[in-house]
């Protein structure tokens, strides 16, 4: 078996939401997030799957939302991700808590981790959201440079821990006793965004339950298909059920679940997001896969309107 190159960080976050509109309105205003992509759940094309990220849909930045104007709300609970964060320069966190409350989000400083600041907030429909002042980006401005980190909340770190390790390449990085229970945090080589992976265990943690407020899988990258069949190949070596490849349009997806009961895909950085609108129109109209084009009238009739910022 080839032993696989190692995945620098997150390519993308896929969460669960309620009304599209106020997602939009959220990520892409106090945020400021681009939406990149307006498409359909490839699964369910009768429903909204809104990519935001940075500028260009750079793999790190991106955040996916399924938004079902009716969800009823989940949990957060051992077995999935519980919340991600974004990454920011710690001198603009001060900033950041003032930008927020004056938009009227009930954004709190929640200390240090790690030995940096941590912002915590929820989106409008319960998601925890953080942000992350980091040595590494000072000097980047003000505004969010894509993800952090993501936490994944398991009863039994150890089997987790080693896919991160054992497969994925990353390192432990540091680890945190917190009244309840723990925090470890897992790094990958190098300086990519999103390279940081929390394992957080707590004492008598409730499960994990979906719905609108909670993150549906986290993504890791692969540079291309020769990687992420490297990876696949070392994952069934390790024992996961891995799916054959899938085809996502702008990037080609392998899931599986790891031990902890978290959902996993591993994606690759192409084709990208320009592949089927130009860089600079991004976001502005629905696209479909090609399996859905012949059906956009009655597919646009079924989802709910949004309206997009300026």
């Amino acid at each position: 078996m080839t032993t696989p190159k190692t995945v620098a960080g997150l390519h993308h976050i896929t969460a669960v939401s309620g009304n599209p509109q106020e997602n939009i309105d959220f990520y892409t205003g106090p945020l400021g997030q681009k939406l990149v992509k307006q498409t359909v759940n490839f699964d369910d094309p009768g429903t909204w799957h809104l990519y935001y990220g940075d500028t260009l849909g750079s793999p790190g930045t991106i955040l996916t939302f399924f938004p079902f104007a009716n969800a009823a709300p989940g949990r957060a609970g051992a077995g999935a991700a519980s919340a991600f964060a974004y990454l920011t320069a710690p001198g603009a966190i001060d900033g950041w808590l003032e930008s927020l409350k004056a938009a009227g989000i009930p954004a709190r400083d929640a200390g240090e981790r790690f030995g940096q600041r941590v912002i915590a907030l929820q989106d409008p429909h319960g998601q925890p959201v953080e942000i992350i002042g980091d040595p590494a980006v000072e000097g980047s401005g003000a505004a969010l440079q894509g993800f952090h980190s993501t936490t994944l909340w398991v009863a039994d770190p150890a089997p987790t821990a080693r896919i991160l390790t054992g497969v994925f390449g990353y390192e432990e990085a540091g680890h945190e006793r917190q009244a309840d229970g723990e925090r470890l945090r897992f790094a990958a080589p190098g300086d990519g965004r999103g390279r940081f992976i929390d394992i957080y265990r707590a004492d008598g943690a409730p499960r994990h339950r979906p719905g609108s407020g909670t993150i549906h899988h986290i993504a890791f990258r692969a540079e291309d298909d020769a990687m992420q069949d490297s990876l696949r190949e070392a994952l069934i070596g390790a024992g996961m059920q891995v799916t054959p490849r899938i085809d996502r349009q702008y990037f080609n997806a392998i899931y599986f679940r790891e031990p902890g009961g978290v959902l996993f895909e591993v994606a690759t950085d192409p084709p990208g997001f320009a592949v089927d609108e130009p860089q600079e129109s991004l976001g502005r109209t629905l696209k479909l896969p090609p399996q859905y084009e012949a059906h956009r009238e009655e597919i646009m009739r079924a989802l709910p309107p949004i309206a997009l910022p300026a």
